[in-house]
C-alpha cells in the first residue's frame, strides 16, 4: 500500500509539472559592455523624452510579424520592460557615448550649459524572425529656449538570423543606427551660431519703432546615414 501511495504521489507531481507554465525568457536592449561617460562637467546636455511606440507592440511580450498583415504575440518571449522603455534606455546610452554628453531628462542641471531636447516617435517597430528587425522613427532636436528645430526620419533595417536572441540583437543595432543619426543632428544644430539658434521667430521692432525681419535661419539637412532619411528644419 505504501508503494502504491508513493507511485500515486509521483504521478501527481509529474502531472503538475507537465501542467506548469513554460519558463518565460526576458530580453533587453540595454545590455552589453559598460560605455564611457563624461568624467568632467559636459559642455552641453541633452534631454531624451519618453519614446512613443506603436500600440500594437507596446506590451511586455515580443510581437513578431508572420506576414505583412498578421502578427503573433509570444507569451514565453518577453521584454524585461516595455519596448518604449527599452528603446529609450539603449538610445540614451548610445547618445551619451557618441556625444560625450549626459541625459538630464527630469534632472536639475546647470543653466549655463546648452541643452538639446530630443523627441522620438517610433512609427514602426517590426520583428521578422530569421529575416529582419525594423525601426522606423521620426525624431526632432531642438535647443532649449529656441524655436529652431531639426526634424528627420530614420528607417533602420537590420538583417537577422534565426532565433529570438538574433532578433533582439537586430533591434539593438537599429537603435545604434538611430542614435548615430540623432547625434549628427545634435552636432548640426550645435554648429549654428548661438545668436541664430536663439533668434525670435516673430518680427522685432528697432529702436526707431520700425519692424525688422528676424535673421534668416539656415535650413539644416538631415544627417546622411545608410538608412533612408527625410526632413525639414525651421
Amino acid at each position: 500500500m505504501k508503494f502504491g501511495s508513493l507511485i500515486s504521489t509521483l504521478c501527481a507531481a509529474a502531472m503538475l509539472a507537465a501542467c506548469a507554465s513554460p519558463t518565460s525568457r526576458f530580453y533587453t536592449l540595454a545590455g552589453g559592455e559598460a560605455r564611457p561617460v563624461p568624467s568632467t562637467q559636459a559642455s552641453f546636455y541633452f534631454e531624451l523624452a519618453p519614446i512613443d511606440m506603436p500600440q500594437q507592440v507596446a506590451k511586455n511580450q515580443l510581437v513578431v510579424q508572420t506576414s505583412p498583415a498578421q502578427v503573433r504575440v509570444l507569451e514565453e518571449e518577453r521584454w524585461a520592460s516595455l519596448p518604449g522603455d527599452e528603446v529609450r534606455r539603449a538610445l540614451s546610452a548610445d547618445l551619451t557615448q557618441q556625444l560625450g554628453a549626459i541625459d538630464v531628462y527630469g534632472t536639475p542641471h546647470p543653466e549655463s550649459a546648452p541643452v538639446y531636447r530630443v523627441k522620438v516617435n517610433v512609427q514602426r517597430f517590426e520583428s521578422w524572425p530569421g529575416a529582419q528587425a525594423v525601426i522606423d522613427a521620426v525624431w526632432s532636436v531642438r535647443a532649449a529656449g529656441s524655436d529652431t528645430v531639426l526634424t528627420c526620419r530614420t528607417v533602420a533595417q537590420e538583417r537577422v538570423d534565426a532565433g529570438y536572441d538574433a532578433l533582439v540583437g537586430g533591434h539593438r543595432k537599429a537603435v545604434d543606427e538611430l542614435a548615430s543619426a540623432i547625434s549628427a543632428g545634435v552636432r548640426s544644430l550645435g554648429s549654428l551660431p548661438r545668436a541664430t539658434v536663439s533668434a525670435p521667430p516673430a518680427s522685432a521692432k528697432s529702436k526707431s519703432g520700425a519692424s525688422t525681419k528676424p535673421a534668416s535661419v539656415p535650413v539644416l539637412p538631415c544627417p546622411s546615414t545608410s538608412a533612408a532619411t527625410s526632413a525639414s528644419a525651421q
